[in-house]
């Protein structure tokens, strides 16, 4: 019973950002399309309750490629790219700043938590031109399947399938399946492989 009444909740909150999302369509075709998904992003993140978790799932899964709809993305999180992918099960906390990436099934997501799009996405070797004049590139950041990123954790690198990620830690280079990182850089504390193998 509780599954058919969530799965009425999606079509109806389908039904309702279909317009906005072709209000959408017309403006990324008028204006810059990042800009503009930016934009949507930010309005849609203002939603409060359970009624802006649906609503914000549906858009995101017309907007974003292979993104599902079975999935909670919390009270002021913005995403900042079009090519992102949340496949089902995913749960983002409040407050987020989700950037270009693929996150896998079943991950969960604090409070707080920045997915940068890599760790170029500012140039800054020419000392004689502003940082700004000189450009950078986006990574589409792979976050696996089954990872608990921690609140306020910053993620610039890939996360492996299974892995924890404690909170506050700042991630610059990819961890290994099953790892537990923590700290600033995030180095590895534990494996959940070998947690389990101890029980």
């Amino acid at each position: 019973m509780k599954a058919q009444l969530k799965r009425c909740f999606q079509i109806f909150a389908l039904l309702v950002v279909t317009p906005l999302f072709a209000l959408y369509q017309v403006f990324g075709w008028i204006f810059n399309p990042d800009s503009t998904f930016q934009s949507f992003s930010q309005v849609l993140s203002l939603l409060p309750g359970k009624t802006g978790k649906y609503l914000r799932a549906a858009f995101y899964r017309l907007a974003c490629p292979g993104t599902s709809q079975d999935i909670s993305i919390g009270f002021l999180t913005i995403l900042s790219h079009r090519d992102t992918t949340i496949e089902q099960g995913v749960y983002i906390g409040p407050q987020c700043n989700i950037g270009k990436c693929h996150i896998g099934a079943n991950t969960l997501i604090g409070s707080g938590v920045h997915i940068l799009s890599g760790k170029h996405q500012h140039e800054f070797e020419d000392p004689s031109r502003p940082i700004q004049e000189q450009g950078g590139q986006f990574e589409k950041i792979q976050v696996g399947t089954d990872c608990w990123l921690g609140n306020q954790a910053l993620v610039m690198a890939e996360i492996g399938a299974h892995s924890i990620v404690a909170a506050g830690s700042i991630v610059i280079q990819p961890t290994a399946t099953s790892a537990i990182v923590a700290g600033n850089p995030a180095r590895v504390v534990g494996s959940r492989s070998s947690a389990t193998q101890a029980k």
